[in-house]
């Protein structure tokens, strides 16, 4: 994946790159530093995604220099792009369980002689150590190659502690069993079985810590791969090829090169490969891998379309006007992907802890050996604490406690239709405490409806929607295309409008074959001096106690039927705020509109109505103030809006929340985007991001606890070298089948 954006040394060129080699932190660190020691370089290396985000700039690095330069310090890289990619797993798997199969194969045997007093004989030293051979050897020689890879360029990671410390088990068991007296065997009078009271050897060491770490790394990686399913499903949803109109032909072709303003043809059953307008046809179009919504969403001619959804039954003609890299779904792809390579603080300080823990390790495991010779413990048990110290050491837990929680947590996000942006954003939520909603477009539909008709005596209300509907389809203003769309959808064809004159501010004026419809506000028919009937008085000031917007309709000289619009709130907007207040959020209502209107609307939905949870006739340019006074008084405000007037609000906000089918500008001021129109997403982005931020912080405390505590005990003789290297290896699949966890957290829909 590659963008270019402006910088403030010319143009900066961002891309991913895929790695391969990497065994813990320490490696991910490794190749970090290498990369930002490059002049004009910018790496963040992840773990748990076997990536890095790298920017540069193009006048001075090409891509093919960033690979390299991975290549040079011993580990794989490749150009990631939006497209599917093999990443090996089943070939790295394959060879893992194969070595894993070997390794516990020979090491049972190996466990057996050397624990198990009754099944030990003479002489049972050299079967342990045939037996441990293949495993120390070939089981163990990915952790062998690497190190003598590391050794080569001066470094040192986890598998140099795995590797010295099998090494050192093994060769001091052939010195013991060659050169010592670890043979020597003698019978135990009182339990009549022979038992050795020479040298101990370590073969069961090598061979069972080779075994817990190989069953450690293959299911490490497993729950890795598991933990970027959501991910791989995300970038598996855009369509590959596209069928678009050439000369009034049909050519198949790969979407990537389909252009603005072609013409895409979407048979039932396909993928949209654009963003774009229907031009012609009508159909149903399954949304569901984009908002997250169940229930299709019908379309017709001149109805906007999004990439990656699909075209459910009748035949589309698609204007594009986003295609490629702009579209929604690969912008939703690419800030997903971007969020997962962010890193939290306390994520930064491990990589550093890991960098250098390796070398520290060594220097704690030699200490150990002198101080336990010098303090007069024997040579073997000074020996196996010293081993112990390097096996049970691996800071490949903290390589992985964030990268795994957020890779879980954002993917799951991402299926939901919620684009967390970054780290950065899980540590806000947890502080919120107070969530401004704008109100149109967010908490309502932002589409007038039409809510009321109230006739006189002696009007059916069929006829006075025929006739008002007639004339104000002839109209562009909100509320005159609610009352026709509503006498659509209830008369279906209304008669022909033969005349019509639209009356900027007042309202509008038709003839309808020989009837002369004029509809508009109270005002307008005072200045003509038409008598405005009592009911309809009536119901025009009843209508406008909800907050509605109410117009007169008047035909043959006299006001005949009152019309009722406005925009209703969402269904899903009470049953949202409802689960705010639950998890202790005050929601304020934030609107333009006037205070009837909101407190109309504000009652509807369950909103506190008092100067404090309501604020009306806000201008746009005000909307900012109103979040900065919110912040001055101390609350920590998340702000939820989807137009360019919500932009500057959003990006003071503490947590910028925008709604996905807004603006552009709206979603890039934003912390959050909410794929969907539905409100209940925000009360799951803000409680997948607390599950999330709970989650890192639980498995930084236990890869940090877990070496805190571990260390000093295998340093003390407390703990033999096979159990560490059993506790070393859950450690990591300890923290990623944690942060799978995050996979059943409990949301609004």
């Amino acid at each position: 994946m590659s963008t270019t954006v402006p910088g403030d040394q010319g143009i900066i060129e961002e891309l991913e790159l895929g790695l391969t080699g990497m065994t813990c932190g320490a490696c991910a660190a490794r190749i970090e530093k290498h990369l930002n020691e490059i002049d004009g370089v910018e790496a963040a290396v992840n773990y748990a995604t076997e990536s890095a985000m790298v920017a540069f700039s193009p006048s001075r690095m090409g891509a093919e220099q960033l690979v390299a330069a991975v290549r040079e310090i011993g580990y794989d890289a490749r150009v990631m792009d939006d497209e599917p990619y093999d990443d090996g797993l089943d070939e790295r798997l394959a060879a893992l369980r194969l070595r894993l199969t070997v390794a516990a194969v020979f090491s049972v045997p190996v466990v057996v002689l050397s624990m198990v007093p009754g099944a030990q004989f003479t002489n049972w030293q050299w079967w342990a150590g045939a037996l441990s051979m293949p495993v120390v050897t070939w089981a163990a020689w990915p952790f062998h190659r690497v190190a003598a890879l590391n050794a080569r360029h001066r470094t040192a990671t986890m598998d140099t502690l795995i590797s010295v410390g099998v090494i050192a088990a093994t060769v001091w068991s052939i010195w013991a069993l060659v050169w010592g007296d670890a043979t020597h065997m003698t019978m135990d009078g009182m339990a009549g079985m022979m038992h050795s009271d020479g040298s101990h050897v370590y073969f069961e060491v090598g061979a069972t810590v080779t075994a817990f770490i190989l069953a450690g790394r293959y299911l490490e990686t497993k729950a890795k791969h598991s933990a970027g399913d959501a991910l791989r499903a995300l970038l598996a949803l855009g369509a590959r090829h596209a069928t678009v109109l050439r000369d009034g032909v049909e050519v198949s072709i790969p979407a990537s090169v389909v252009r603005v303003d072609d013409i895409v043809v979407v048979r039932p059953g396909e993928k949209i490969a654009v963003d774009g307008t229907v031009e012609d046809g009508a159909s149903s179009v399954d949304v569901s891998m984009i908002t997250g919504e169940s229930v299709p969403a019908d379309v017709s001619r001149g109805d906007s379309v999004t990439a990656a959804t699909v075209n459910l039954n009748g035949r589309l003609l698609v204007r594009a006007t986003r295609v490629g890299s702009e579209t929604t779904f690969a912008r939703m792809a690419r800030l997903v992907r971007e969020a997962q390579a962010t890193k939290a603080p306390v994520q930064r300080v491990a990589d550093r802890v890991s960098a250098v823990f390796v070398p520290v390790v060594f220097a704690i495991s030699f200490l150990t050996l002198v101080f336990g010779l010098s303090a007069g413990r024997q040579t073997d048990a000074a020996f196996s604490a010293a081993v112990a110290v390097l096996i049970i050491a691996c800071p490949g837990a903290l390589g992985l406690a964030t990268p795994t929680a957020l890779m879980v947590g954002s993917g799951r996000a991402a299926q939901m239709g919620i684009v967390i942006k970054g780290i950065d954003v899980l540590q806000s939520t947890r502080r919120i405490d107070t969530v401004v909603l704008d109100k149109t477009g967010t908490v309502t539909t932002g589409e007038m409806t039409l809510v009321d008709v109230v006739c006189i005596e002696g009007v059916r209300r069929e006829d006075a929607l025929s006739l008002v509907g007639a004339v104000e389809k002839g109209s562009e203003h909100p509320i005159a295309r609610a009352i026709a769309r509503a006498a659509e959808a209830e008369l279906g064809a209304l008669p022909a409008l033969d005349e019509f004159l639209a009356m900027p501010g007042a309202g509008a004026t038709g003839r309808v074959g020989t009837t002369i419809v004029t509809i508009g506000r109270e005002e307008v028919f005072r200045e003509r001096l038409v008598v405005v009937p009592g009911v309809l008085k009536q119901a025009l000031n009843a209508a406008r106690e909800q907050g509605h917007t109410a117009v007169i309709a008047a035909w043959d000289g006299q006001a005949r039927a009152m019309f009722a619009v406005a925009d209703q709130p969402k269904p899903t907007s009470a049953a949202a705020i409802a689960d705010l207040k639950v998890m202790g959020l005050a929601p304020v209502l934030l609107t333009g509109d006037n205070v009837g209107t909101a407190r109309a609307i504000a009652v509807q939905v369950g909103m506190d109505t008092d100067e404090h949870h309501l604020y009306a006739g806000v201008m746009p340019e005000d909307k900012v103030a109103v979040v900065r006074d919110l912040q001055e008084r101390g609350y920590a405000v998340a702000m939820v809006g989807d137009g360019v007037n919500d932009a500057a609000a959003l990006a003071q906000a503490d947590v910028g929340i925008a709604r996905g089918g807004g603006t552009d500008v709206a979603m890039q001021a934003s912390d959050l985007t909410i794929v969907s129109g539905d409100l209940r997403l925000v009360v799951d982005a803000i409680r997948l991001s607390r599950a999330t931020l709970r989650t890192i912080k639980a498995n930084v405390f236990w890869a940090f606890a877990y070496n805190v505590a571990a260390i000093p005990l295998a340093a003390a003789g407390m703990m033999n070298p096979m159990w560490a290297g059993l506790a070393m290896a859950s450690s990591s699949v300890f923290v990623v089948t944690n942060s799978l966890r995050l996979r059943r957290v409990r949301l609004s829909r």
